[in-house]
């Protein structure tokens, strides 16, 4: 039999009837898989940053030392107790998921308030102490939802096993490879089905590292580990050719078959298919990744391997990325020692923690393409024009918008795509293709984003017109 490990994104967490119907209790046998589960959306927002608007939650304002941390943190409480509200219609399980729930946020106020006073005394700095701070509490979300979903399954007669990776009352530690063997040490997926937390506590600290994308790594390495036939990801969407809020959902489709190079690109500009390294451990062990819609349990979704490779040239999807902070240093004195230049400034980058999405340079000027909050963008600049005071430096907010296919020729894609987007009055404010053959690149005024996705998704999806004409391969000479 097939043994799957399969992740339950947080939207779809949210519509947890279709999750049960369409999902957990579709196959006759329920077990030979195990579900690593994120928090109900919305949730892990509401615990740190809202990912998109970087509205502050409850770290951010403890990192600010603002009292309405603990406001939010009321106010989080009574959301996932109106969750479990909604999710159980027996008081004594409903009571015993409300005790779950008062039980962390009880043990977190504690924690956070004996942190804050002992902050007080000269000897110790807050900041210190903020990554651990932040770790935990993305822990609660992930807790919440894996205990209820475990709680759920044993009311309907599936022997169902909670997790609970975040070592919230566990002193163990070790490596995130140690703490998922250890876990999974006693448990028989024949016989148990497994409720994972997307969070585990670790040495390598996953928010630390991974940040928001924790819970694929989590999911990747348990694939891994466990040896997994084949790792699935449920979200609200399929991954299609396009975004549908910007298209039109009568107009893309699911793209049905990729390999991981194409994953690998839309990773990088932001999209969530997967995260790379949560990628790479896939990769490297040869298990398929299948991305399916919650909602539409009979689709096939989109299956990405390694060695998934067109007969034909092909298109596959229009990706993007909009409000990329566009870095431009030009300098005359440049020449000649540009990778030293380079150098620095990522070293800017790094210290500020925004995230790189792409780089173009030439012999005296060098662009950045930059993903950050606008404090932290607005002081990589200010460093970056400290560092160079006679160079001529500007930031400008622009959009990036790929045309990625698994093989297609990028000579042929960039001039088509550049016609289309003129076609529909939109001026390239820069354009790159790669030798790699995966992906072409534009870059476009910020306000042009939705406009030029629509015109190239017209052009090389809607249109069905592939790029044909076979690109030259380039030999290396010694």
């Amino acid at each position: 039999m097939t043994y799957t490990v399969e992740k339950i994104g947080g939207t779809s967490m949210t519509e947890f009837d279709a999750v049960l119907d369409n999902i957990m209790l579709r196959p006759a046998n329920p077990y030979n898989r195990v579900f690593v589960v994120s928090a109900y959306g919305g949730i892990t927002d509401a615990l740190l940053e809202c990912k998109r608007s970087g509205k502050p939650g409850i770290y951010k304002y403890v990192a600010k030392r603002d009292e309405k941390w603990k406001e939010a943190t009321e106010a989080l409480q009574h959301r996932l107790l109106l969750i479990n509200e909604n999710l159980f219609a027996d008081p004594i399980t409903r009571l015993r998921a409300d005790n779950f729930v008062r039980s962390r946020i009880s043990e977190a106020i504690n924690c956070i308030n004996n942190i804050m006073e002992t902050c007080r005394y000269g000897q110790f700095s807050l900041r210190h102490y903020l990554p651990q701070i932040r770790e935990f509490l993305s822990s609660i979300g992930e807790a919440h939802s894996a205990y209820n979903t475990a709680l759920k399954l044993k009311t309907l007669g599936i022997n169902a096993k909670f997790v609970d990776l975040s070592g919230w009352s566990d002193k163990a530690s070790g490596s995130l490879d140690n703490v998922i063997l250890n876990a999974f040490e006693t448990i028989n997926v024949e016989k148990e089905l497994p409720i994972v937390t997307g969070y585990a506590y670790c040495d390598e600290g996953l928010m630390k590292t991974y940040d928001r994308g924790y819970s694929e790594m989590t999911f990747s390495r348990i694939a891994c580990l466990t040896k997994a036939d084949q790792a699935i990801i449920h979200k609200e969407y399929h991954l299609s050719t396009a975004d549908p809020r910007i298209v039109g959902t009568d107009k893309v489709r699911p793209m049905g078959t990729t390999n991981f190079d194409v994953a690998d690109q839309l990773a990088n500009l932001g999209m969530e298919a997967i995260h790379p390294n949560a990628a790479a451990g896939l990769r490297q062990n040869d298990i398929e990744l299948c991305i399916k819609n919650t909602f539409e349990p009979d689709h096939k979704g989109t299956l990405i391997s390694q060695q998934f490779q067109p007969e034909k040239e092909k298109i596959e999807i229009i990706a993007g990325k909009d409000k990329v902070f566009a870095l431009h240093v030009f300098d005359q004195a440049m020449v000649g020692r540009v990778d030293n230049v380079s150098y620095e400034i990522m070293e800017v980058i790094a210290d500020e923690h925004v995230n790189l999405i792409g780089k173009e340079m030439n012999a005296n000027s060098i662009t950045y393409y930059l993903k950050g909050g606008e404090k932290s963008l607005n002081k990589a600049l200010y460093r970056v024009e400290k560092r160079y005071p006679n160079a001529s430096i500007k930031g400008k907010m622009v959009a990036l918008v790929s045309v990625i296919g698994a093989s297609i020729n990028t000579n042929t894609a960039l001039s088509k795509g550049m016609l289309a987007l003129m076609d529909d009055d939109i001026s390239p404010i820069a354009a790159h293709s790669s030798m790699r053959n995966v992906n072409v690149q534009f870059v476009v005024e910020d306000e042009l984003y939705h406009q030029a996705i629509q015109a190239l998704h017209d052009e090389f999806i809607d249109s069905g017109v592939p790029a044909t004409k076979k690109q030259p391969q380039l030999k290396m000479v010694n």
